[in-house]
């Protein structure tokens, strides 16, 4: 709901208050709800719409208010019947410049007006309650220039009642104006909203709310802290209502005096230089200490989902720095999340803040289903703080083939020591990595482990190896090219494959763009017979003959076959090898299931 400034037209300001008057106490959300225009804050575009509207006579027959809660749209629909009949001695004409308490205008706002009638939806849904709107339109108005009819939450109407309204609603009678107010715009039918005049209203800035609330607290004559103003704007989310519930519990709580630890304890919330002591942790992968920070916050009433949720804010607040220095604005930030935003944009990778940010969301749902909460968020720090030290993916890719081009052996660079670390008596190990662990996550490799001198770290040698590789980066292209994809010739750096009827031309496309980013190596993948404008081939068809079986007359696949019993041969193809490295490169995965 928006606001009033400060005086309010409705109400008598300089009338002495008395124990009576006390006993009748009015919150604040009542008490300073707008009566014009111009006290509506937030909402600059209505606002000037309708002005430019009422100013050149251009008034619709139905309005439709959408927003989320406490943004206005009830005080809106109010302000738009007062516009509609307002009427003075020199006035008597629909306008939104209020000069003077008009006729009509009190018992409007106050919701009494007999040519004003207010409907809630949500209690009154079924077509009965239309046929009564429908049946009052057809009379005069008995004092005010027209009938208006405010219905609330109005997708909460039947479809039933939906459908009886709308011939009123397309051709009402002149003296008639429908104002819908709703926070499910989505739910309202589009026949109905084709109908209407729509005004999304917006969520109010924080920057905008805090302002609002230190007027209302100095003219409630209260004292509040800057930042305790901000934890309030903060926790209203948009809404003016919420806020101003809020801050009148506030004021109660301090006596007249809103302070931020009050204020905290009030929403229960933990201390903001707290929560980044505890991120700050948590990201150096310290999970006992983590563990012992989140323990004392619990302890002193912190709230582990808002905890949670916090961190998950002090995430998304880093990764907007990290490419704008204007998210840092805002003037609910205390300078400590500042400073420390702008430090933690700097230190952290991109991928480390969207891995974090998809682990506190998905955190945060386990949350809402768990019985032990406390359990709950520990695992989710400790998940948290070990992820903290591994490796993405794409430096791990990035490792190995820089590994390529040192000539002896070296570890792998660029991994995290404490976590990774084997046992103390593990020694060095010299090991071929295999392309198709490259760009898993779960295969995280081994400080102590070495690559081998004149072993290629990313070298390809097979169809299936490259299969393999580009099932770690795109799921769903490697099930296309398990179903739908043989590979007809294989060497390094290209591929020929044949694809069935039924397969999508782009696919050869999209697997040599993931192979050459994966390997840093150009590749080319080409499609059987597209050169000739051959038609693709049925890869089911039993006639079509295997490459293994073609390869059987090679004289040295015959020796292997005779000294491998059962093995199966993958793929044989002529390499450029010198006199010490006589290689011949087999699916090992396959070898060794067959054997």
């Amino acid at each position: 709901m928006s606001e009033a400034s400060a005086d309010h037209p409705l109400e008598d300001k300089n009338q002495p208050e008395t124990p009576n008057m006390k006993a009748g106490y009015r919150v604040l959300a009542r008490k300073y709800r707008p009566s014009a225009f111009p006290e509506l804050i937030g909402q600059a575009a209505m606002v000037r719409t309708l002005t430019n509207a009422f100013s050149s006579g251009r008034i619709a027959q139905a309005y439709m208010l959408t927003g989320v809660r406490g943004v206005g749209k009830t005080t809106t629909a109010r302000i738009l019947a007062r516009a509609l009949n307002y009427e003075t001695d020199l006035i008597s004409e629909p306008t939104i410049n209020f000069s003077e308490l008009g006729v009509h205008c009190q018992s409007i706002m106050e919701s009494h007006h007999p040519d004003v009638f207010e409907m809630d939806a949500a209690s009154n849904t079924g077509i009965d309650d239309i046929r009564e709107i429908i049946g009052y339109a057809q009379t005069r108005p008995s004092m005010a220039r027209n009938k208006v009819f405010i219905i609330d939450e109005v997708h909460m109407l039947s479809r039933q009642a939906f459908n009886g309204l709308l011939k009123t609603l397309e051709e009402p009678p002149e003296h008639v104006r429908f104002i819908f107010a709703t926070t499910e715009s989505r739910k309202v039918p589009v026949t109905i909203m084709s109908r209407c005049q729509r005004f999304d209203l917006r969520r109010v800035e924080t920057s905008e709310l805090i302002k609002h609330f230190a007027e209302i607290v100095s003219k409630e004559s209260a004292k509040a802290q800057p930042d305790a103003l901000a934890l309030i704007a903060r926790a209203a989310e948009g809404s003016v209502r919420d806020g101003l519930s809020l801050l009148d519990q506030a004021i109660a709580l301090g006596q007249g005096e809103v302070l931020e630890v009050d204020v905290r304890s009030m929403l229960g919330l933990a201390d903001r230089g707290r929560v980044i002591d505890l991120f700050s942790h948590v990201m150096s992968g310290e999970i006992s200490t983590a563990l012992n920070e989140f323990n004392d916050q619990y302890a002193s009433g912190a709230d582990a989902q808002i905890v949670v949720t916090d961190l998950a804010n002090f995430v998304h607040l880093i990764t907007r720095a990290k490419f704008s220095d204007a998210a840092l604005d805002d003037p609910s930030l205390t300078e400590a999340e500042r400073d420390h935003a702008r430090h933690f944009a700097a230190a952290l990778s991109l991928s480390s803040l969207a891995r974090s940010w998809q682990m506190l969301i998905k955190g945060l749902r386990e949350l809402e289903l768990a019985s032990n909460i406390k359990a709950t968020a520990d695992m989710v720090l400790v998940r948290l703080a070990h992820a903290s030290n591994l490796p993405v993916p794409s430096d791990v890719i990035r490792a190995l083939a820089n590994a390529r081009a040192q000539p002896e052996l070296a570890p792998v660079p660029s991994l995290s020591p404490s976590e990774l670390q084997g046992p103390s008596d593990q020694g060095s190990h010299l090991v071929e990595v295999k392309s198709s662990q490259v760009a898993s996550t779960d295969i995280i490799p081994d400080p102590h482990v070495q690559i081998a001198k004149h072993q290629p770290a990313l070298l390809i040698s097979s169809f299936s190896e490259a299969r393999a590789l580009a099932s770690d980066i795109d799921i769903r292209l490697a099930e296309t090219l398990e179903q739908m994809a043989r590979p007809v010739s294989f060497s390094e750096g290209y591929i020929e494959i044949e694809l069935s009827n039924e397969a999508r031309p782009d696919i050869a496309t999209r697997f040599a763009e993931i192979l050459t980013r994966a390997t840093g190596q150009t590749w080319v993948v080409s499609i059987a017979g597209d050169s000739k404008g051959d038609t693709k081939p049925d890869l089911t068809s039993p006639e079509r003959t295997s490459p293994a079986k073609s390869n059987e007359s090679i004289p040295l696949v015959s020796q292997i076959k005779d000294q491998f019993p059962g093995a199966e041969v993958v793929a044989v193809r002529d390499l450029a090898c010198t006199e010490e490295d006589d290689i011949l490169i087999l699916d090992e995965d396959k070898t060794s299931q067959s054997a």
